[in-house]
C-alpha cells in the first residue's frame, strides 16, 4: 500500500481526526512529509480539514476513482483488489488486462477507467461508458479450473455484484443468464468473460464488468433507453462510485475463494433463487442454431440446462438467451 493510501485509511479509519504526529509514527516518515502528501491529496480533491485539537480530518472525497483510495477503502484481501490501477481513459478495461495478463501479472489485479473509448460487451456489441457516470472495469484471475468450468466465473461475478448492489443502495437486483443484472426488467449491470486456455488448463480469465451507476436518462442513447437503468434512476439520488467499488471488489474476493476451495454448489443456489430465467420458456441463439425451451438449472460447470420443445436437455455454456413473454 502506497504512502497516500495509507494516509487515507487512517483519515477513514478516524473519522473525528488523526494527528499529524501519530500519522508521521505510523507512515515512519516526518510531519513535513505527511503535510506534502496531505497538501497532494487536496490538490486532487480531497477535502482535508486540520486542526490544532484533532490534527486531520477527511471531510469529503472527489467524484473520482483514484487507486490509492480504493486500495484505503478496501483494506486487505486473499486476490481481488491487491493492486488496482485506474486510468481517466482506455480503450477497454479487458484490452488492459489482457496485456498484464500476457506479461504475466499474477492474478487479483483490477484495472478501472473512468471512460472506455471501446468498451464492449458480449457477442461483439458496444457497451457505452460515459465518463465518470458508471464503474467500468476488468479483474484478472488464474483459477486452477478446466476450460469448461469457467462458467463458474461468470455466476460467481453476478452473485458477487447482486450482493454489493443491495449492500450499498438497497436495490435488489434480478439476475439473467448469463451475464446480465436487471432492475425493474431493465439492465444495469453487464459482465464479459474472455479467457485463454490450452486443453485441459486455464491460462487466465479476464472479467470485465460494466455497473450504470449515475446516469441520467437523457445520457443513455435513445435506442437503450427502454431496455436500461442506472442505480440513481433507481434510487433517485447519486451513489457513491468509490463505495461501490469496494464493496464489489470484497464480494468478488469473497466469491472466488469459495469457488477455489471447491464451494461453487453454495454460490450456484444463490444465484438460481436470483435468476429470472430459471423455470422461464426461452429462445437459444448459439453460433447458427435458433431453438426454444425451459431453463431448468444450472449443472456442476455453471453452464444452463435448457429443455427443448422435443425433450432433449441442452446443455449451454454460450450464446445469446431471451426471455419468452
Amino acid at each position: 500500500m502506497t504512502t497516500d493510501a495509507k494516509i487515507l485509511a487512517a483519515l477513514r479509519a478516524n473519522p473525528d481526526g488523526v494527528s499529524g504526529a501519530q500519522l508521521a509514527e505510523q507512515l515512519a516518515i516526518s510531519r513535513a512529509a505527511v503535510w506534502a502528501r496531505i497538501d497532494d491529496l487536496r490538490k486532487v480533491g480531497y477535502d482535508i480539514e486540520a486542526g490544532p485539537h484533532f490534527g486531520y480530518k477527511l471531510v469529503a472525497s472527489p467524484d473520482a476513482l483514484h487507486a490509492d483510495d480504493l486500495l484505503a477503502r478496501l483494506g486487505k484481501t486473499k486476490v481481488v483488489g491487491r493492486d488496482i490501477q485506474v486510468f481517466e481513459e482506455t480503450t477497454s478495461t479487458n484490452d488492459v488486462v489482457e496485456k498484464l495478463a500476457r506479461d504475466g501479472v499474477k492474478e487479483g489485479v483490477v484495472v478501472f477507467a473512468e471512460s472506455q473509448t471501446k468498451g464492449r460487451g458480449r457477442l461483439g456489441r458496444v457497451w457505452q461508458s460515459p465518463t465518470r457516470k458508471g464503474l467500468w472495469f476488468s479483474v484478472l484471475l488464474r483459477p486452477n479450473l478446466r476450460p469448461q468450468e469457467t462458467t463458474q466465473l461468470t455466476v460467481i461475478s453476478a452473485t458477487a455484484m447482486r450482493r454489493a448492489i443491495k449492500t450499498v443502495t438497497g436495490l435488489s437486483a434480478d439476475i439473467k443468464w448469463p451475464n446480465d443484472l436487471l432492475i425493474g426488467g431493465k439492465k444495469v449491470v453487464g459482465i464479459l468473460t474472455e479467457m485463454s486456455a490450452e486443453v485441459d488448463r486455464v491460462r487466465y480469465i479476464i472479467i470485465g464488468i460494466g455497473v450504470d451507476v449515475n446516469q441520467g436518462m437523457a445520457e443513455f442513447p435513445e435506442e437503450l433507453r427502454r431496455l436500461a437503468t442506472s442505480l440513481k434512476l433507481e434510487t433517485g439520488e447519486e451513489v457513491c462510485r468509490g463505495e461501490l467499488a469496494t464493496e464489489i471488489m470484497r464480494e468478488l474476493d469473497r466469491d472466488y475463494a469459495r469457488i477455489c476451495a471447491g464451494k461453487f454448489p453454495e454460490v450456484a443456489d444463490e444465484w438460481e433463487a436470483a435468476c429470472i430465467t430459471m423455470g422461464r420458456n426461452v429462445t437459444v441463439h448459439t453460433g447458427d442454431r435458433k431453438f426454444r425451451g425451459r431453463a431448468e438449472s444450472l449443472d456442476d460447470d455453471g453452464a444452463l440446462l435448457v429443455r427443448t420443445e422435443h425433450g432433449h436437455l441442452e446443455r449451454i455454456i454460450g450464446g445469446d438467451v431471451t426471455l419468452e413473454k
